[in-house]
């Protein structure tokens, strides 16, 4: 999460949204987020938002699932937020939705 470097925008139960420029380093030989970078700020988003509801049990990320829709290039501000999903006995459910702020449509 150091390497991401997020700006945290709020931090509630089960809820955390935070803000991320978009450096060289994070981006694809076509100067575009790379995907994987993309993975790691959901994976790690998520992960700290788990760790916001204050459970006494650990979990493991168990899948992820992402749709691309618009690219995110070096200099961008990028944002991104999480929820719940569903809550089940074992397995929590959340989702990530990341953006540019101009336009509301970018990776979940």
């Amino acid at each position: 999460m150091n390497w991401l470097a997020p700006v945290l925008i709020k931090a509630e139960h089960g809820v955390l949204v935070c803000q991320y420029t978009i450096r060289k380093e994070m981006t694809n030989p076509y100067q575009i987020l790379h995907g994987g970078v993309t993975a790691g700020i959901i994976d790690d988003l998520i992960g700290a938002t788990v760790f916001t509801m204050g459970l006494n049990e650990r979990y493991t990320t168990v899948n992820n699932y992402i749709d691309y829709f618009t690219p995110a290039s070096e200099g961008d501000e990028v944002v991104a937020e999480t929820s719940i999903v569903k809550r089940g006995r074992t397995i929590l459910n959340l989702q990530c939705e990341i953006y540019l702020p101009g336009k509301k449509t970018f990776n979940s």
